[in-house]
């Protein structure tokens, strides 16, 4: 009964989504979508979070990449429903998890649409709009680099321009190492800061995973997130510790994800640190 629910659910979804990129292109041209056209990196995903300090959220995302035979090689459109700042901001995905768990605004969710350009593997343009019809642009670089075969370091700076941040960019420095076939150690950071603000948004975590039978995996995180104010250093907000199992629920596709967590929260500087539980399942479908 789940797997047929679920086989539907996919199927639907990616038949919305072709639907939607054939449309899409005959806009630009007479050339037949099956030509070079396709749907990747289709996800959608089912979120339920709660801590003990700011109540329980419900999280439903979902995005995708066309790829549009009657425009340029390298272009494509891209639309989805997620966190309006992360996406502009483009927050990494390992780092979005903590921000939902995290103090936090839970009410950003928005429509997001436009078109990009890749310029060699490394750079991405896009343009593009939210529901609030707001436009903003971004330029994305990428780098990667395997200094051993059990090493692995990516660098990624984001440009954007928006009407209420004006010029900002995120900069993310991840590192994994493979320690055994079994075991590996990951080390993120990333700080987002704007022309408008005079605080930068940073995030660090240090995370230990054991990969298991079956694709599942366990990870253990300490955590850490706060706003870092210009020359006078940097200070953290909240702080705590993160257990994740993961692993397929039906075929390789559709994923199900338990998180607990403890976090000692604290607002300002005039505040005592706090204590906090939270709790959060998902399920992540790919198409």
């Amino acid at each position: 009964m789940m797997g047929e629910a679920a086989e539907s659910t996919q199927r639907a979804a990616r038949s919305t989504a072709e639907w939607l990129a054939r449309s899409v292109d005959s806009w630009f041209g007479d050339q037949p979508f099956e030509d070079g056209g396709r749907v990747t990196n289709g996800r959608f995903d089912v979120s339920l979070f709660h801590r003990q300090d700011q109540g329980a959220s419900l999280d439903v995302r979902f995005d995708a990449r066309f790829r549009l035979p009657n425009l340029e090689k390298r272009a494509y459109l891209f639309i989805g429903r997620d966190d309006r700042r992360e996406a502009i901001q483009d927050t990494p995905d390992a780092a979005s998890l903590r921000r939902r768990l995290l103090a936090e605004e839970r009410d950003d969710r928005s429509f997001l649409a436009g078109l990009g350009l890749s310029l060699a593997d490394s750079v991405d343009l896009r343009v593009g709009l939210s529901a609030r019809a707001e436009p903003y642009a971004q330029a994305r670089w990428r780098k990667r680099w395997n200094p051993t075969e059990a090493q692995f370091i990516e660098l990624r700076e984001t440009l954007f321009v928006t009407r209420p941040d004006r010029l900002g960019s995120t900069t993310a420095l991840s590192y994994e190492v493979r320690v055994s076939p079994r075991w590996t150690l990951r080390w993120l950071n990333a700080a987002t800061i704007t022309e408008v603000s005079r605080n930068f948004e940073w995030s660090s975590s240090f995370g230990a995973l054991r990969f298991l039978s079956g694709e599942r995996v366990v990870t253990a995180e300490v955590v850490f997130a706060g706003d870092g104010t210009r020359g006078t250093g940097l200070g953290y907000s909240d702080a705590g510790v993160l257990l994740k199992w993961e692993q397929p629920v039906y075929k390789d596709w559709l994923r199900g994800e338990i998180v607990a967590g403890h976090f000692w929260p604290r607002p300002d500087a005039q505040s005592e640190r706090g204590r906090a539980w939270a709790l959060g399942t998902s399920l992540k479908m790919q198409f």
